[in-house]
């Protein structure tokens, strides 16, 4: 028998049962959003694009001149800072004969220059320089308007320590797109808690992993607690599963959160919390995966992002960045404390590489077509899959 679905797209195959609002009629995405090429760049182009996502740390660009490229699903940019201290983003290619510019993080000083012919361009992305383009000795031509060949900037904004990009251009603020998150946030670590988040750039301040799966398996994973006994049975010895509840902050994110956050927890002298935690509720941490590809985590006495830089379909690097409650945290009387947090974390995000990598090879199976939802422990999935297709959709 001809399958009726088979006339259709196969984005659309993937995603036409994920937008059932009743967890017991909707299935999952299908094999294709997570294996798929063709689905994976239409999956930018279309979705992505349109929104924010995250490429990289504030911290990555320390002083200006600083320039880091990026390859966000194949796509070539540069992150900048320039001299008024802001962070900006560019198509890492030249404007006269396509050339990557930047291949590795750099100090450019005045001007970022091409390596092919060396053309020159201002941390404002302005072209200024362009030697020998009339012959050798002569860098100017009649007729050729600098100002009319310089970098082709991608609309980017700064917050929480994250870099974001809106590669269309017309997504709304964002913090019309973050708006629900930092209420919630707010509202449990104060007003300010955004500005009080200091990177901890030493050793035991960051984490890389790169992991065999698409980045929504890494997304999924995150987002739900019903795996903790199985995967995580340190973790879930001091943070039960039964203590977990389920979080859907708006429409751009879910997870999950804990009442048993234990601030005691690990040697040396503890960490300052943000001063406008409610002190009600200080053992309370939360976890989300904002939409698309930054998975946020909030504690009374520290935050950490981690950034999915989708490589392949099925390749994903890693990225997480620890921040704590201003410059008094990072002293040297709390490094044991922060290095103890650095471990416990490494293990438990090490323990998911073999769950999202046997997830990503399941979807290779004829046998499976999206999988079905448990209607307690699988809100926050489900929650991912519908904004996913409804965004394909639109």
């Amino acid at each position: 028998m001809t399958d009726p679905r088979s006339s259709i797209e196969p984005m659309e195959v993937a995603v036409d049962t994920a937008v059932a609002e009743d967890l017991s009629q909707a299935r999952g995405l299908g094999n294709e959003a997570y294996t798929s090429r063709e689905f994976w760049q239409r999956e930018r182009d279309s979705v992505l694009a349109n929104t924010w996502a995250a490429i990289g740390f504030a911290c990555d660009l320390q002083t200006p001149g600083h320039a880091v490229p990026v390859s966000f699903m194949e796509l070539p940019l540069l992150m900048v800072r320039d001299h008024n201290g802001r962070a900006r983003v560019f198509h890492n290619v030249c404007s006269h004969r396509g050339m990557q510019l930047v291949s590795e993080a750099t100090e450019t000083g005045l001007l970022i220059r091409c390596p092919y012919h060396r053309w020159g361009y201002d941390l404002n992305g302005q072209l200024k320089s362009t030697p020998n383009i009339g012959g050798m000795g002569v860098h100017e031509v009649q007729g050729f308007d600098c100002s009319q060949h310089g970098l082709r900037e991608v609309r980017s904004e700064e917050f929480l320590g994250v870099v974001f990009v809106n590669l269309s251009g017309d997504a709304p603020p964002l913090g019309t797109h973050l708006h629900t998150v930092t209420e919630r946030w707010q509202a449990l670590a104060g007003g300010d808690f955004a500005g009080q988040l200091t990177p901890d750039v030493s050793t035991s301040g960051s984490l890389e992993l790169t992991v065999n799966c698409n980045y929504k398996l890494a997304v999924e994973n995150y987002c739900e607690a019903y795996h903790l006994p199985f995967v995580h049975p340190g973790l879930n010895s001091y943070s039960p599963l039964d203590q977990h509840y389920n979080l859907v902050v708006g429409a751009g994110a879910s997870g999950q959160g804990t009442h048993t956050y234990d601030l005691e927890r690990g040697s040396g002298s503890a960490l300052p919390t943000f001063p406008g935690w409610d002190g009600e509720r200080l053992k309370t941490g939360e976890y989300l995966s904002l939409y698309p590809n930054l998975l946020l985590g909030l504690q009374a006495d520290h935050f950490f992002a981690i950034i999915l830089m989708p490589e392949a379909p099925d390749l994903t690097r890693e990225r997480l960045q620890f921040f704590y409650a201003g410059e008094q945290a990072l002293g040297e009387q709390t490094k044991e404390r922060r290095r103890g947090l650095h471990e416990a974390w490494s293990l438990v995000f090490s323990e998911d590489v073999s769950v999202v990598e046997g997830m990503q090879r399941g979807r290779g199976s004829p046998g499976f077509s999206g999988g079905v939802f448990s209607p307690v422990m699988d809100l926050p999935t489900h929650h991912f899959h519908r904004w996913l297709a409804r965004s394909y959709q639109a």
